[in-house]
């Protein structure tokens, strides 16, 4: 099992709608709740976000590895999930 890192901002609706579907999918199947998930502002914690490559938020990273950056589906936030899960 891998962890994830979801870099946002306060002010983004898309980070809102993506914490929101990360909720519902760990109800939805509570093996999700597994994954340890790190979220970082990039307002707050400017020292951590410059560690990674990134434009847009949210951005996820599994492990080491860029997942999604921009505007996420439910279906992509799934992914990050099942990707960290394998």
């Amino acid at each position: 099992m891998k962890n994830v890192v979801m870099l946002i901002t306060d002010w983004c609706p898309h980070c809102k709608r993506a914490s929101s579907w990360m909720e519902e999918l760990i109800n939805e199947n509570p093996e999700y709740s597994k994954v340890e998930v790190r979220v970082i502002d990039e307002e707050k914690e400017p020292e951590a976000a410059k560690k990674y490559d990134y434009y847009y938020v949210p951005t996820y990273y599994v492990g080491e590895t860029k997942v999604h950056e921009g505007v996420p589906t439910k279906e992509i936030v799934k992914n990050v999930f099942e990707k960290a899960l394998e």
